[in-house]
């Protein structure tokens, strides 16, 4: 059995040492980094240890598509930061998702969600469950009366997204969670765009957080990865058993890079909000820039509840060139250090164009109902120098 910190010290520590040492386990050969354990399957001395591994009388590593080492110190050095009682890790973002909504979903329930989603989550509420008999209500996320006629009515789970993924619209989570609660159902937070340090789902009343740790957690664009966070009770009687037996299983290796990506997470969200703040600033300033959504600017229309909720204004900024689709591309193909890519929250800047990218699948009506319009464009602000990303920027408006 490896090494493991004292549990009581850990509940001690403080975010910065939380993210560097949280979960480790150290194996019998007291290695410094966490060791990358990559085994499918591990063996047993008796007939009777496999039995007792399986019918539960023994608590150990049975098979790596239920849990493996590597993965589990992933899992609880997340849990640590995020103050859940429980976290698992799936292959992705979307495979998390997926997950913690269809885990304990049932045909003929309710399921309410604000409407600016990224691209597969709305193919997902919009598409998928409706095919296993949901009642799928999207609402307006932005407004609170929207939310008390849509929970007037009993619902089993809630969906959002804040900031939402590309229009950064933001969910007053703590009015939501009692609404939800007051209906029956159970509040599922994508706290992506937030990352778990600027935001605090949970504490605002949410029952479900889920991440891409693709995003923010790796941070430099390596591997997939995901990860749900819940109750013990949720774990034991939904989500366990969805992920033991259908398998969207985290690899050993994805976990380990995740692992030495959490490390750094404060040290690179730190530089990345300051980073977009500025650049939002810059923006909104421009003469060729229509508008500019960043929840950092006095400007964005829900700032106040920004201010109240997050702990910065986020590492993505939304903004729209003058002269539509056109003038979106034009910039993009002229820019020289920013690069065009769909993926987020890297060491590097990223732009994409949301209307024929992440969202191209949605039907033009529903993607100008998120507030997704031809022209707008989303960038993901790096660790650059912030002087050389406003220089690229200006070069190519």
């Amino acid at each position: 059995m490896g090494k493991s910190k004292d549990k009581d010290k850990k509940q001690q520590w403080r975010l910065a040492t939380s993210l560097v040492r949280g979960g480790q386990t150290r194996s019998s050969h007291c290695e410094t980094s966490e060791a990358l354990y990559l085994s499918s399957g591990y063996v047993y001395d008796s007939a009777l240890e496999a039995e007792q591994s399986f019918d539960g009388t023994l608590d150990r590593f049975v098979y790596s598509r239920f849990a493996n080492p590597t993965v589990a110190m992933f899992e609880e050095r997340l849990r640590q930061i995020e103050g859940a009682e429980a976290c698992r890790a799936t292959a992705s973002g979307m495979a998390a998702v997926a997950a913690a909504l269809l885990c304990s979903f049932r045909a003929g329930q309710r399921v309410v969600a604000s409407r600016a989603l990224f691209g597969s989550c709305s193919w997902i509420l919009s598409d998928l469950l409706p095919r296993y008999g949901a009642k799928v209500e999207l609402v307006d996320g932005t407004n609170l009366a929207a939310w008390e006629r849509a929970l007037a009515t009993p619902a089993a789970l809630v969906f959002v997204e804040t900031p939402s993924n590309p229009t950064l619209e933001l969910i007053d989570l703590k009015a939501v969670a009692k609404l939800t609660h007051k209906a029956g159902g159970l509040l599922v937070v994508d706290n992506v765009f937030a990352t778990p340090l600027l935001q605090k789902p949970m504490e605002l009343g949410a029952d479900i957080v889920v991440y891409s740790a693709t995003k923010h957690i790796d941070g430099q664009g390596r591997v997939l990865g995901g990860a749900i966070l819940c109750s013990k009770q949720f774990m034991t009687d939904h989500l366990g058993p969805y992920l033991r037996h259908t398998g969207p299983a985290l690899s050993p290796f994805n976990a380990w890079v995740l692992l030495k990506g959490l490390e750094t997470l404060e040290l690179r969200v730190t530089r990345h909000v300051e980073n977009a703040g500025r650049i939002a600033e810059f923006l909104e300033g421009h003469d060729k820039i229509a508008r500019v959504v960043y929840p950092g600017l006095k400007s964005h229309p829900q700032h106040k509840l920004a201010k109240k909720q997050m702990a910065g204004g986020g590492t993505i900024v939304a903004f729209e060139p003058k002269g539509g689709k056109k003038a979106a591309f034009a910039l993009l193909d002229k820019l020289q250090l920013i690069d065009i890519s769909n993926n987020l929250g890297d060491a590097k800047s990223l732009i994409t164009h949301p209307w024929t990218t992440t969202h191209a699948s949605r039907p033009a009506e529903e993607k100008l109902a998120m507030g997704i319009t031809e022209g707008l464009v989303r960038l993901s602000v790096g660790l650059e120098d912030a002087e050389d990303l406003i220089a690229d920027l200006t070069q190519a408006l």
